[in-house]
């Protein structure tokens, strides 16, 4: 009979059960916000989500994406789906001492899958995944929100009730259009902060569902507690900072589950009062539960520490000055300002930067630097703060506060240099999920504010420009990642002191071929950095170009002083010392190229040119075969050997050589012409004569090509046909030595021909 009875009402005893969780203290009941159902919530979180990134589905691949997607090698089909767990996020073996130690094989395996769905580098792919995981990942938010801001409470049916439905949509809105998340969703390569998200949240999500009540009437569900773990370790294999979310875990379970009050607590501890139990510390399983997520976290931890190996990862002082600094005070007084440069960015995200290194935030050394009322004002905050959600008496106050700060400090440790160095100075993308705390905080504050302003439509009103100008921001801010032209100049505002940003926008005006822009740039990045070896060894190279040699020797030479180990620049130094006829200079400055970068081969393929203008053949020939065993698809190592073996009188050797060369890159049409060139000598007249018109269908414009075919006519005796090249040949290129006296001796043939006939 009672059993009868519990049926016939528990559709009110749920409406019952809601009511009282609403009576509870509410963010709601001072919100004054838009009241929509879950479902059409997260419609509007994804749409706004996606007009905000949706102009950056076109756009290139930009700065990083060259290292991590068009040069990763992981990426290739011919490259062992297991090297993936061995290699770092660029590419690099795990245990090499350049690699940077960025363990992310899942990101990885969907740059792969990426690629081979494409068919090749088409960033639109690439792109479009990246908004999907953001627009994804925000309405997750508007679920993850109402939990954290409203409190996990079950229906009788095992319904999660949502208790604070328009709070939780205006912070998932102002996750969903934050500027600061530009970088992770127009940047390709923040995939890897997107994944990690997503998995942070199902795991965070999951853990919540350990503690839905099952049929059995057990509290919480082991289950539910290892997907989370599983999440989490999955979250950590697209990126570091994953793991936090094992802790976050144990932070809501203390403090929702188990509703501990921290104060409380710490005070019975140290009065070692015994009657923990009521304070909540064994009550419903917490430390069985934190066994398993720490158990779960160290094993993870482990696992990663073997794969990875011992070794810090390597960085240089550029990119992390203040952990190079000698001062204990200067070290952390930085490490503290970088903290306030991230809290600025999430609280006014207007000046953006795709990098924050190298100058772009000189070191503070003196307690005289205006800059400390930064540190002060971010300490200010967070001690107030952590103060209220410490010892405030509303519980409701305390357990917000706590998650907010929790969100935003746990997150980041990872990036704070505390545990370890890292490799940047301000990173925007590593403030994606710490964006989330910053939207509790954000949240809560706009409901003490609506609870004590009269007018709170005009309050909402503001809320909503300051949506409406993140949305625009993020807009604008997407359009600068479509290109890396775009890119780099929105950086000189922002830090113009950046030497690497003055490199950057230079390196791009360079590959355009505007080499006077592109110089001025460079000389800037060197004021700017004075031990700036790469644009050194860049201006260098344009001025070798441009034939200002002394003072292209002069950079280069400065540059392997500062790092000897710099084989590029020793290479781009062995070919001004060769146009500068200082041969044995020039030699022993390739072999020092050779002995820092074993594997080289254009630096092979410049030492075959010394050796070729010494005439030192067999030593060219042997620099040359070098650079093609190590890098087989090289056309210039294999065309210059054809050649020098053509000159010397060496056919056979030209000929194997040239079917060699095709064979491994059968559709270069300079390896065509210079093979059919030695076949045309070789008297090999109708193979010579199909390579020339392969070549020329390849390169219909090259007047050498048509010259040199009319030369085999007119050997062959083909005289109407060598006419007809020779006149597309002078028409090409008026000039072309040899071809207007070869054209005049066939003109007189062909007259002497027609007095004979006539």
């Amino acid at each position: 009979q009672i059993f009868n009875q519990h049926n016939a009402e528990a559709p009110n005893l749920e409406q019952a059960f809601h009511r009282m969780a609403q009576m509870e203290p509410n963010l709601d009941h001072d919100v004054s916000w838009f009241l929509l159902p879950s479902y059409w919530a997260k419609m509007v979180v994804a749409l706004i989500s996606f007009l905000c990134f949706a102009n950056s589905y076109d756009g290139d691949f930009v700065f990083d994406d060259s290292e991590a997607i068009i040069n990763n090698k992981d990426l290739r089909a011919e490259t062992p789906l297991g090297d993936l767990w061995y290699h770092d996020f660029w590419g690099s073996k795990l245990s090499s001492n350049t690699s940077h130690k960025s363990y992310r094989p899942l990101t990885v395996l969907t740059f792969r899958i990426n690629y081979l769905f494409a068919g090749g580098f088409y960033p639109v792919g690439f792109h479009v995944i990246n908004i999907i995981l953001h627009c994804t990942i925000s309405v997750l938010m508007v679920d993850v929100f109402s939990i954290l801001l409203g409190g996990l409470q079950f229906s009788n049916k095992g319904r999660r009730l949502n208790l604070a439905p328009k709070s939780s949509l205006l912070a998932a809105l102002l996750f969903a259009v934050h500027p600061v998340h530009t970088e992770c969703v127009a940047g390709i390569v923040g995939r890897a902060d997107l994944l990690c998200a997503l998995f942070f949240l199902l795991s965070f999500l999951g853990y919540c569902k350990a503690f839905r009540e099952n049929k059995e009437g057990h509290t919480f569900s082991v289950f539910w507690v290892l997907v989370s773990v599983i999440l989490g370790a999955i979250a950590m294999l697209c990126k570091e900072q994953g793991i936090t979310i094992l802790g976050l875990n144990a932070v809501f379970d203390a403090l929702v589950i188990n509703k501990i009050n921290l104060l409380e607590l710490i005070r019975k501890l140290l009065s070692k009062d015994k009657s923990l139990e009521n304070a909540g510390l064994l009550r419903k399983g917490l430390l069985f539960r934190i066994t398993l997520l720490m158990c779960g976290g160290a094993g993870i931890l482990y696992i990663r520490w073997r794969i990875m190996g011992t070794g810090p990862p390597a960085f240089t002082e550029v990119d992390n000055p203040a952990s190079f600094a000698d001062s204990l005070f200067v070290r952390a007084i930085n490490y503290n300002y970088y903290y306030s440069l991230n809290a600025w960015l999430l609280l006014c995200p207007w000046w953006l930067c795709f990098d924050w290194s190298m100058g772009c935030i000189p070191l503070i050394k003196s307690v005289s630097d205006w800059r400390i009322i930064a540190l002060a004002a971010l300490w200010f905050c967070l001690i107030g703060l952590i103060c209220q959600a410490l010892c405030s008496e509303d519980s409701h106050k305390r357990r917000i506060l706590t998650l907010g700060l929790g969100f935003l400090i746990i997150p980041f440790l990872p990036a704070s240099n505390l545990f370890f160095r890292v490799g940047f100075v301000v990173a925007e993308r590593v403030i994606y999920l710490p964006s989330i705390g910053y939207c509790i905080l954000f949240t809560y504050g706009f409901s003490l504010l609506s609870k004590q302003a009269k007018k709170k439509k005009i309050l909402a009103v503001a809320v909503l420009g300051i949506l409406l100008i993140n949305v625009m921001r993020c807009a604008l801010r997407s359009s600068q990642w479509r290109s890396e032209e775009q890119l780099f100049r929105s950086a000189l505002s922002v830090c113009p002191l950046n030497a690497k940003v003055h490199y950057n926008v230079g390196k791009n005006l360079a590959d355009k071929g505007n080499q006077s822009a592109a110089i001025k740039y460079y000389r800037e990045a060197v004021r700017l950095n004075p031990k700036y070896v790469h644009a050194m060894n860049n201006l260098g190279n344009i001025l070798k170009e441009r034939n200002e040699l002394h003072e292209a020797e002069e950079l280069l030479s400065l540059a392997v002083q500062i790092q000897p180990d710099f084989a590029a620049a020793w290479m781009n130094l062995g070919i001004v010392q060769n146009s500068l006829r200082r041969f044995e200079e020039a030699e022993q400055s390739y072999w020092t190229a050779i002995k820092h970068r074993k594997k080289y081969p254009d630096c092979y393929y410049n030492l075959g040119r010394l050796y070729a203008d010494l005439n030192r053949h067999i030593d060219a020939l042997n620099a040359w075969r070098n650079a093609t065993v190590l890098k087989p698809e090289h056309s210039l190592a294999w065309n210059n050997m054809i050649i020098l073996l053509d000159n010397t009188g060496n056919l056979a050797q030209a000929e194997a050589v040239g079917r060699e060369a095709l064979e491994l890159i059968p559709n270069d049409h300079s390896l065509m012409f210079s093979l059919a060139n030695v076949l045309g000598k070789s008297q090999k007249y109708k193979e010579s004569e199909a390579l020339f018109l392969k070549a020329i269908k390849a390169n219909p414009n090259a007047a050498s090509y048509h010259g040199n075919l009319a030369v085999l006519y007119h050997r062959w005796g083909n005289l109407d046909l060598a006419k007809k090249h020779y006149e597309v040949s002078l028409k090409l290129d008026p000039t072309a030595p040899g071809t207007k006296e070869n054209y005049n001796l066939l003109r007189r043939k062909l007259e002497q021909l027609q007095k004979k006939g006539g």
